[in-house]
């Protein structure tokens, strides 16, 4: 293997490595509690969204050796085990640039979102793992398709909420604490 190989460099082992970490930690999810899940989220996700930017713009040479690997199964078992854990915190309204009407709220689920993300992680992570050039190009290609099109946006949408759920109990002058007492 050549070292300039843009399929095995720094960028490309660190999205893996970042993804791998968020797919991990949500295939194991089922024993976590709710804050915990959203205090990891909350770290990772713009970990993610950066690591996304930074993926480059790479034509595969072999198309036809991209493949999808979560199954609608998979999926729904994350999205249910995440809904479950969120209970009524889950949904929340956003406004997303990517629809026709960008000004009329939608309403949003943090378990579906972060599904999404697991969803795009997962398959990029499955089809580097192949470890063929091919496969390597049509991962990195695909994932930066994706985060253009699809988890960029999810992770954008979620994270307001996730923030505000973390640091909720911290809003308001009422629970503001003057340790100084000037205010």
């Amino acid at each position: 293997m050549s070292t300039d190989d843009i399929t095995l460099s720094k960028p490309i082992i660190e999205m893996a490595t970042v993804a791998n970490e968020f797919c991990y930690f949500l295939d194991t999810a089922e024993d976590k509690r709710k804050k915990g899940i959203l205090e990891f989220a909350h770290r990772i996700l713009p970990l993610l969204y950066l690591k996304g930017t930074l993926l480059p713009e790479i034509e595969p040479e072999y198309p036809e050796a991209g493949e999808r690997f979560v199954t609608q199964e998979n999926w729904e078992t994350v999205f249910t085990l995440l809904r479950d854990k969120f209970g009524k915190e889950d949904e929340y309204w956003i406004i997303d640039p990517q629809y026709i009407n960008e000004t009329e709220p939608l309403k949003a689920s943090i378990a579906e979102n972060l599904a999404d993300i697991y969803q795009d992680m997962k398959d990029f992570i499955m089809l580097l793992q192949k470890n063929t050039h091919a496969a390597r190009e049509n991962a990195i290609a695909g994932c930066k398709t994706l985060f253009v099109n699809h988890w960029g946006y999810k992770i954008g949408n979620v994270l307001t909420r996730i923030h505000h759920l973390l640091h909720e109990e911290n809003e308001g002058l009422s629970n503001f604490e003057d340790p100084l007492g000037i205010l």
